[in-house]
């Protein structure tokens, strides 16, 4: 079966449960440097998976790899058990229109009002008409908190709020894994909270897939329910699982435990 939920686990054997996405024995290389080698992990349907690890760890480049911007070395990745890489360019296309994207500084066209930002990939890739595309990406818009905000453009609103427009546009398709890289950076406490919140919301309500690139300790402690921990200097991941598991397992990798703990103390300062 595609998908694994909570339930299916308790249920049916493993092995019958096809990840949302699944990724082994991942290498990537820029020329002779390799920077990561030997990468595995699933990423199960719900999950809000966090890409975790110092700065140079390659966190941002795993994604790219995720997302068909970079072509790995070596190993596989499968979405619903469908070879990504090792594919056509067609299915890798057919595959992508399930995904959506939050890039990390939000990249909206600063020409376009909030809802013609959301418009474009409906005008793009569906048959509806305009006032149907106009009332969808309104829809969009007052999911990610946005509503009255239609008419405004990037410019005339804050940092947050161009993220969550940005994750708005990301799920005008209605993708099931959406992918955001560094959601949280530049944004104000405040702000960064209340993006968490979206997320919980957005994976509750929708049942999304999340895959995100963060360093922001409070997040992902706050949100995540499994993850990876990318180690520059083995050039690997060392640790898997949930991060607030990982924090208090005896054998988690010693970089891997110095990134958590710091976190877990910052997390216990704010309660």
């Amino acid at each position: 079966m595609v998908g694994c939920t909570a339930q299916d686990k308790q249920t049916r054997p493993l092995e019958d449960c096809v990840p949302r996405i699944r990724v082994r024995e991942l290498s990537v290389a820029f020329g002779s440097y390799v920077l990561m080698s030997k990468v595995s992990f699933d990423v199960q349907p719900g999950d809000i998976f966090m890409i975790m690890g110092g700065s140079g760890c390659g966190k941002s480049t795993l994604l790219r790899v995720l997302m068909g911007l970079k072509e790995p070395s070596a190993g596989t990745v499968q979405y619903d058990g469908t070879d990504f890489w090792n594919g056509t360019a067609n299915t890798r296309s057919e595959l992508m229109r399930g995904t959506g994207v939050l890039f990390q500084n939000g990249a909206l066209w600063s020409s376009m009002t909030l809802a013609e930002n959301v418009q474009l990939p409906l005008q793009l890739y569906t048959d509806m008409d305009e006032a149907m595309i106009r009332e969808y990406a309104s829809l969009k818009l007052a999911l990610a908190g946005l509503a009255g905000f239609e008419d405004y453009y990037p410019s005339e609103i804050s940092g947050g709020m161009r993220k969550r427009a940005g994750l708005a546009r990301a799920m005008a398709l209605d993708p099931p894994i959406l992918f955001l890289d560094e959601p949280s950076a530049g944004l104000d406490p405040v702000s960064s909270r209340l993006l968490d919140d979206l997320i919980l919301e957005l994976r509750e309500s929708l049942g999304t897939t999340f895959v995100i690139v963060s360093h922001e300790l409070a997040s992902i402690f706050a949100i995540a329910n499994n993850g990876i921990f990318l180690d520059a200097q083995t050039r690997t991941a060392t640790a898997h699982g949930d991060p607030n598991a990982l924090l208090r397992a005896p054998d988690t990798e010693a970089n891997a435990r110095l990134f958590l703990t710091r976190g877990g103390a910052k997390a216990e300062a704010t309660t």
